[in-house]
């Protein structure tokens, strides 16, 4: 009887399949949430107000804003071919934060309407320094010459 009492409690435990595919399961959603609370995190501390009163994301809005008038449809294309590298669910919001910048970049230059050069300038100044390189390469693909870009890139 003692021998049975053990077949049936052996025979009631998961097989190791189960386990192991239970654990693999977790360590995806731990691994999943922890990449999703990272861009929570980086949202979040764009949206918490500087010195001025105004966040990160305040800024980038006013700047796109008040340089609308600005934009030709050359300029939006050219933005367009430059944020072509950056994956697609993050192109949106790269694309918003580099037009910002190329929009402070133009008022603050007054000029009457936003150029390559500034599109250029505001990508250099908008983008980590390791994205140079794609910048680089699309310059050199399109025949641009970006030597006097480079002070910019060494910053």
């Amino acid at each position: 009887m003692h021998s049975s009492l053990g077949t049936r409690l052996l025979s009631s435990m998961p097989s190791n399949i189960f386990m192991d595919s239970m654990v693999i399961w977790a360590v995806i959603m731990l691994i999943s949430m922890c990449i999703g609370g990272y861009f929570m995190i980086r949202k979040f501390l764009k949206v918490l107000p500087k010195n001025d009163g105004r966040s990160k994301l305040d800024w980038q809005n006013h700047w796109v804003e008040t340089s609308r008038h600005l934009w030709t449809d050359d300029s939006k294309e050219f933005l367009d071919k430059l944020v072509k590298p950056v994956p697609g669910p993050f192109r949106d919001i790269a694309k918003h934060s580099i037009a910002a910048e190329i929009g402070r970049i133009a008022l603050e230059e007054k000029a009457p309407e936003v150029t390559r050069d500034h599109c250029i300038k505001g990508y250099i100044s908008a983008t980590p320094r390791r994205d140079n390189k794609f910048l680089v390469a699309f310059l050199n693909k399109n025949q641009i010459d970006y030597k006097p870009y480079e002070h910019l890139m060494q910053k």
